[in-house]
């Protein structure tokens, strides 16, 4: 099955165990949230969100809020069980399942952290990230976890990271560190091509060949909410995989993947 169909059934299972069936749940896109809403204002003016190519839309059940990224926003509000039987065939739909999806597992207290950190949190959590990936790579059995993955980087070769989904602050703190060898891959064409810290931006299409390439994936939640998180796991295969952001708090949960995200709230 696939990921959001697997978070549906247990989704359904949880409404059902809680008999939440009736509640509703608004999800704030009458508007779609302003940047300073969603981040703040952070020193960086680089983040898809202060450029305007994605929307944070906020989805509310009883005393918790949950996010998700999207391209697609519109408005909606509906009970759960209208959440539940959306086709999720859109980014905009996938996105309001996700959005309440993580808002009733928070409000449930399965996950927290579902709301975008704010004004410079993303430089400090891009730091922390760097940090956590130093550790994995250094210490213990999750050394020879990630060195070993492929048996790619040798000894004495830099460990090779894959970042999935261009978030700038990570890409600077990863490959300006000089620890790793990172490639990005992004879905915007205005930043295929482009370089960040010496890495140049690579299409999407390209994922296949980076996580062949990796010992370690780092990749935006977002592919939960656009469609593409199947693609990145079918060719995963063996490979350690973290996934980033607010987007992938339920469901990472779920899938009992990794997820960073420290600085959110």
């Amino acid at each position: 099955m696939q990921v959001l169909d697997l978070c549906r059934d247990k989704f359904r299972e949880l409404i059902r165990s809680h008999d939440l069936a009736g509640d509703e749940v608004e999800v704030i896109t009458a508007r779609p949230l302003a940047p300073e809403e969603a981040i703040g204002v952070p020193t960086r003016r680089d983040f898809p969100l202060l450029k305007g190519k994605e929307v944070m839309i906020q989805a509310r059940f009883r005393d918790s809020s949950g996010q998700a990224y999207t391209d697609m926003p519109a408005p909606f509000q509906g009970r759960l069980a209208d959440v539940i039987a959306l086709p999720l065939r859109t980014n905009y739909e996938r996105a309001v399942f996700v959005a309440t999806y993580n808002a009733v597992m928070r409000h449930l207290g399965l996950v927290d952290h579902t709301l975008h950190c704010r004004d410079n949190e993303p430089d400090e959590c891009a730091r922390l990230l760097r940090e956590h990936v130093e550790h994995i790579v250094s210490c213990g059995a999750a050394a020879s976890r990630v060195t070993a993955a492929a048996g790619r980087s040798g000894k004495g070769l830099a460990p090779r990271i894959a970042v999935i989904g261009l978030q700038p602050a990570i890409v600077s703190a990863l490959a300006g560190a000089g620890s790793f060898q990172v490639r990005v891959t992004d879905m915007d064409p205005a930043n295929i091509g482009t370089s960040r810290q010496g890495v140049v931006i690579e299409s999407a299409e390209r994922n296949p060949d980076l996580i062949d390439w990796a010992d370690l994936v780092l990749s935006t939640g977002t592919v939960l909410a656009n469609g593409t998180v199947e693609d990145v796991l079918a060719v995963l295969r063996d490979k350690p995989i973290i996934f980033y952001g607010v987007t992938a708090a339920g469901p990472a949960k779920l899938m009992g993947y990794e997820r960073f995200c420290p600085c959110s709230r």
